[in-house]
């Protein structure tokens, strides 16, 4: 029993990766998310509004 705690606690220890690694990836793709959103928000709000007035325009 022991030893399953033991292994089990030296596993716990080297899982606990990169965490500032992370962050900048995850603060990373929120700021590509963004400028893409600025860049192509209106050009898809457009192609969504045109898409509406077509069906609705039966």
């Amino acid at each position: 029993m022991w030893r399953v705690r033991r292994i089990a606690s030296r596993a716990v220890e080297e899982e606990r990766g990169d965490v500032p690694g992370w962050v900048l990836i995850t603060l990373m793709t929120a700021g590509l998310v963004i400028i893409i959103w600025a860049l192509a928000g209106p050009a898809l709000s457009s192609v969504f509004q045109q898409a509406i007035e077509r069906v609705t325009g039966f």
